[in-house]
C-alpha cells in the first residue's frame, strides 16, 4: 500500500469526520548539480565515488567556493540535503592538504554529534589512510579517549556545554588544538535561540578570544533551517560577517510529499470544543503502525511525549501485544543509554513508531521514516518543517500530518493554509548583550584570560560596566589596562546554558529497595510538575510525589498505579518598575521597561487520563517567585474604552480576549516559543485594563522589545483571527485559548481556559487600528467581569555606559551570590 492509498483509506473510513482541513502535495523534485571552481583534491573524490557520491548540489559546490575562498558561510537549505558535506569537504580537503589542520564541530545535543561522527567515520573506511582522527568529545566520553582527542584529534565534534565547561575553561591542555584551528562548525543555528542562543553567542565570544591568543582565526561553517534571519542569527552568534547560501540555491532531490492540515472535529452542534488534539493522534498512529508504517509523532512537552506514547500502547494491544511493544517514547530525562538504544532500533527498523519531543527534531538520522505526525503547532514553521522532514528522508513517498489542537494559532493555520505554505515570516531573537547572560560569561572569560578593553566590546555595550561591579566585589581587578580574575571557585560551573535559573532539584525513585536518581528538573518546572501529590509521567509510568524538599532540592518519587494526571494552576500579579521607553501608536500608549511578575502555583488539578475529565483538586503551599524581566504594554485610550461601554460590554473582557490571541500570534513574526512569553492584562499600573506581554526570563532576551518595535503587525495579526472566526460570541479557537494538555506552568495561565468577550475585543481592535468602527451584536446575557492580575602605566580609555537602576541594582545582588559560593 502507498501513502497516497492510506490517505484516501483515511478520508473514507468509518470515524473521518471532515478533519482534513488541507493537503498540500509536494511534487518530486529532480537533483540540481553543479561544479566547483576548483576541482576536488584526487583523494577525496575518490572516497566520495566510495560512498557512491559523484556529483556535488549547486548549494553544496556554492558553498565549497565560498569556504575556499576564506569566507564565512552560513547556508539554509531543507531539512535532509546534505548539508554536511557543505563543511564535511572543505574540512576533509584542507586536512589532506594540510594535515596539522584541526576543525571543531559544534552541535546543540549530545546525540546529534555522535550521530555525526557516524558520518565521518564512512570517510575513513572508504579510505583507511585517510589522515583521520575524529570523536565526541563530551560528558559521556572516557577519560583516555579525552587526552587522546585533545593532543592528537583534528575534528572534534562537542556540544556548547562541554565547550562551555570543560574546553575553554581548560585551555592551556588545548593550545596545540587552538593554535591550529581552521574552521568552527555550527550546526542547526536555528536552535540557538532564546536563552540557550544568547548564552551560545556568549560562549562563541570566548572561543575567539581563546584563538586569537593562540594566534588563530578559523573560519566559521554554520547550518541552519528555513528562518527568516540566517544571516542576523549566524553573525550575531559568531560575531562576525557571513555569506549566505539559501534554499534558492538547493539541489537535493526530494520525494513527493503529502502534507496534512488535520482538525479535529467538533464535539457537539455548538461548534466550540474539539476533540482532543491527542486522541486524533492516537488513532493515525495506531492505523499507520498496524499498516507498518514507521512512523514518529512530535509532542511539545515530557509529558505529552509519554502521554500519547500509553495512549497508543493500549491502542495497539488490542490488535497484537508485539505491535504494542514496537513503540517508544524519546525525550529528555531518559538515561543517554536508553536515548541511544531507541536511536539504534529506529535506525535499524526495529520500532515501527516513536513519540517524541523535539529531541529527535534535529538532524539524526533514525533511518527510514514514512509518517510523521506534529500534535499541535510544534511553534515555528522553521520546526514544523524540520519536524515534517523527518519522514521520506530520501525520494521515496512520505506523509505529513500536523493535528490542530483548539488554540488560536492552530486554529489560524487551518484556517490559514496558505500563510504556513507560503514563506516564513519569523525571526529568530537572541540577546548576546543582556547583562544577566553577559555577568556569567565575564566572570568566566576573565578567569580564562585576563579581559582588555578590547576585548570588551566582544561582550557588548554593558560589559564595562559589569565588570566594574564584579570589581567592586573583588572578583576582578584592573592590571596594566586589563582585567584579571582574582575570584575563587571554576565560573563556568556556575552558568547554565540552557536554563538561566540556577536551582535545579534533583528526581528520586524510592519505588525499590535503594533510592534511584532518575532524571532531574528547574526550580519552576519542580513547583508546577513534581509538587507534593504530583503525579510524574516517565517512560509510560506513573509516579507519585510524595514530598518536594525544597531545602535540599529534591523531589521523592514512587510508582504509583492511577489513572489520572496532575496540573498545577498558577496566579501572578505583574508590577512596572522602571519604563524605559515609550511612543504613542494612533491614538494608543505603547510602552517598554522593567517588570517585576510575581507568581505563586497554589493549587493543582487532577485529569483523567483520556477523557480529560477534572476529578478533583488540591491546594499548595508553595513560597512565590519573583521574575524581573521586560515587558511592552499596551494601553488603550479611555476613548476606545467608552465605546466599548456604550456597547454595554466591559473593557476588561475585551483586553482579556487580545491577550489570549497576542502570546499565539507573536511565534508568527519572532521565533520564540509559547513558554518565552506571558500575556496578562493588569490594571494597578495604569488605572486602567493594560494589556502586558513580557518576557520570561531575568533582564528580558528581547522578545517584548521586539514585540514594541512591530506593535502595528502584532495588533493586526490579533484582529485577523479574531476576526476570521465563524463563532457567534468566541470559542477556544480564537478569543478563548484553553490551556493545552502541554502547559504545565506560567504567570498567564489564569486568563486561558475561558471564554472572554469576542465582540468588546472586536470593537477595541477597530479603533486601535483606525478601521471603521465595528458594531457589536447586541448583548444576550451579562459579562462577568474577573479579577485583574495584578600608579601603573595609563590604562586605554574605557566607555562606560551605565546599566539601568533596576538591572544594576540585581546584577549586584547577583553577583554577591555568586561570590559566595
Amino acid at each position: 500500500m502507498t501513502i497516497s492509498h492510506l490517505l484516501d483509506e483515511l478520508i473514507h473510513s468509518t470515524y473521518y469526520r471532515d478533519q482534513v482541513a488541507w493537503i498540500e502535495r509536494l511534487p518530486e523534485r529532480a537533483a540540481q548539480y553543479a561544479e566547483p571552481k576548483q576541482p576536488l583534491h584526487p583523494t577525496l573524490t575518490s572516497i566520495l565515488e566510495a560512498l557512491d557520491i559523484r556529483q556535488l548540489y549547486t548549494h553544496q559546490t556554492m558553498a565549497l567556493d565560498a569556504v575556499r575562498a576564506g569566507g564565512h558561510v552560513v547556508i539554509v537549505t531543507s531539512t535532509a540535503s546534505g548539508k554536511t558535506l557543505c563543511y564535511n569537504i572543505p574540512v576533509l580537503e584542507t586536512i589532506l592538504e594540510h594535515p596539522g589542520t584541526r576543525a571543531l564541530y559544534l552541535f546543540p545535543t549530545k546525540a546529534l554529534a555522535q550521530d555525526q561522527l557516524k558520518g565521518l567515520l564512512r570517510y575513513r573506511e572508504a579510505l583507511p589512510d585517510l589522515p583521520l582522527l575524529a570523536g565526541t568529545y563530551d560528558g559521556d566520553t572516557p577519560p583516555n579517549t579525552r587526552r587522546k582527542l585533545r593532543d592528537e584529534g583534528n575534528i572534534i565534534l562537542t556540544n556548547p556545554d562541554m565547550l562551555h565547561q570543560g574546553i575553554i575553561p581548560n585551555h592551556t591542555r588545548w593550545g596545540e588544538f587552538f593554535s591550529s584551528l581552521k574552521y568552527v562548525v555550527i550546526d542547526e543555528i536555528h536552535a540557538y535561540r532564546g536563552i540557550f542562543g544568547s548564552n551560545v553567542a556568549n560562549v562563541i565570544r570566548r572561543l575567539t578570544r581563546i584563538c586569537r591568543h593562540y594566534g588563530a582565526n578559523p573560519q566559521f561553517i554554520c547550518c541552519s533551517a528555513t528562518i527568516a534571519n540566517p544571516q542576523e542569527l549566524a553573525e550575531n552568534l559568531t560575531g562576525v560577517p557571513l555569506t549566505t547560501i539559501t534554499g534558492d540555491h538547493d539541489g537535493s532531490p526530494k520525494g513527493p510529499k503529502s502534507f496534512v492540515l488535520w482538525n479535529p472535529p467538533h464535539l457537539d452542534d455548538s461548534m466550540v470544543e474539539r476533540r482532543a488534539a491527542n486522541s486524533d493522534a492516537r488513532d493515525l498512529m495506531v492505523e499507520l503502525i498496524r499498516r507498518r508504517f514507521p512512523t514518529i509523532a512530535f509532542v511539545r512537552t515530557r509529558n505529552g511525549a509519554e502521554l500519547l506514547y500509553r495512549y497508543c500502547q493500549e491502542g495497539l494491544q488490542h490488535h497484537s501485544p508485539s505491535l504494542a511493544r514496537s513503540i517508544r517514547a524519546y525525550r529528555s530525562g531518559y538515561l543517554p543509554e536508553e536515548r541511544r538504544e531507541i536511536e539504534r532500533q529506529l535506525f535499524e527498523g526495529e520500532l515501527l513508531g516513536v513519540t517524541s519531543t523535539s529531541a529527535l527534531e534535529l538532524g539524526i538520522d533514525v533511518g527510514s521514516l514514512s509518517a510523521s505526525l506534529m500534535v499541535g503547532y510544534p511553534g515555528t514553521i522553521s520546526s514544523t518543517w524540520q519536524q515534517a522532514g523527518r519522514a521520506g528522508r530520501g525520494t521515496e513517498e512520505s506523509l505529513a500530518i500536523l493535528i490542530a489542537h483548539n488554540t488560536p494559532i492552530d486554529q489560524y493555520l487551518m484556517q490559514n493554509p496558505k500563510y504556513f505554505f507560503g514563506e516564513s515570516p519569523e525571526n529568530a531573537v537572541i540577546d548576546p548583550s543582556n547583562p544577566y547572560i553577559v555577568l556569567g560569561h565575564l566572570r568566566c572569560a576573565a578567569r580564562e584570560l585576563p579581559i582588555g578593553v578590547e576585548d570588551e566590546t566582544l561582550f557588548g555595550e554593558y560589559a564595562p560596566a559589569v565588570l566594574d561591579i564584579l570589581q567592586e566585589s573583588g572578583q576582578v581587578r584592573p592590571l596594566n589596562g586589563k582585567w584579571y580574575w582574582t575570584g575563587g571557585g571554576y565560573p563556568a560551573s556556575d552558568v547554565s546554558l540552557r536554563n538561566i535559573n540556577d536551582n535545579t532539584y534533583t528526581i528520586v525513585d524510592t519505588t525499590g529497595d535503594e533510592n534511584q536518581v532518575i532524571g532531574s528538573i528547574d526550580e519552576i518546572g519542580a513547583f508546577t510538575q513534581t509538587h507534593t501529590e504530583a503525579v510524574y509521567l516517565h517512560d509510560a509510568e506513573t509516579y507519585f510525589v510524595d514530598n518536594l524538599d525544597l531545602a535540599q532540592r529534591i523531589a521523592y518519587i514512587r510508582k504509583a498505579d492511577v489513572d489520572y494526571y496532575t496540573q498545577s494552576i498558577t496566579e501572578a500579579n505583574i508590577r512596572v518598575d522602571q519604563e524605559e521607553v515609550q511612543r504613542k501608536w494612533n491614538k494608543t500608549g505603547v510602552h517598554f521597561g522593567d517588570v517585576t511578575v510575581t507568581t505563586t502555583v497554589y493549587m493543582f488539578r487532577k485529569i483523567k487520563f483520556g477523557s480529560r475529565d477534572s476529578i478533583g483538586y488540591g491546594n499548595l503551599d508553595l513560597p512565590p517567585q519573583d521574575l524581573q524581566t521586560n515587558a511592552v504594554w499596551l494601553v488603550p485610550p479611555l476613548g476606545t474604552l467608552k465605546k466599548v461601554k456604550e456597547a454595554g460590554r466591559l473593557p476588561v473582557e475585551g483586553m482579556l480576549a487580545i491577550a489570549n490571541v497576542i502570546t499565539e500570534v507573536i511565534p508568527l513574526f519572532s521565533m520564540c516559543d509559547v513558554v518565552d512569553i506571558g500575556g496578562t492584562v493588569d490594571s494597578s499600573n495604569t488605572g486602567v485594563p493594560t494589556l502586558f506581554v513580557y518576557d520570561k526570563y531575568p533582564g528580558g532576551l528581547g522578545f517584548a522589545q521586539k514585540v514594541y518595535d512591530i506593535m502595528e503587525q502584532v495588533v493586526e495579526g490579533c484582529w485577523t483571527l479574531i476576526h476570521a472566526c465563524r463563532c457567534e460570541g468566541g470559542c477556544p479557537s480564537c478569543v478563548g485559548s484553553p490551556v493545552p494538555i502541554y502547559v504545565q506552568h506560567g504567570p498567564d495561565t489564569e486568563i486561558k481556559g475561558r471564554i472572554p468577550d469576542k465582540e468588546a475585543a472586536l470593537v477595541i481592535l477597530h479603533d486601535l487600528l483606525g478601521k471603521e468602527p465595528y458594531i457589536p451584536k447586541p448583548v444576550t446575557h451579562p459579562r462577568v467581569s474577573m479579577v485583574e492580575v495584578a600608579a601603573l602605566p595609563e590604562a586605554p580609555k574605557r566607555e562606560v555606559k551605565p546599566l539601568p537602576e533596576s538591572v544594576e541594582l540585581r546584577i549586584r545582588q547577583r553577583v554577591q551570590g555568586l561570590k559566595k559560593k
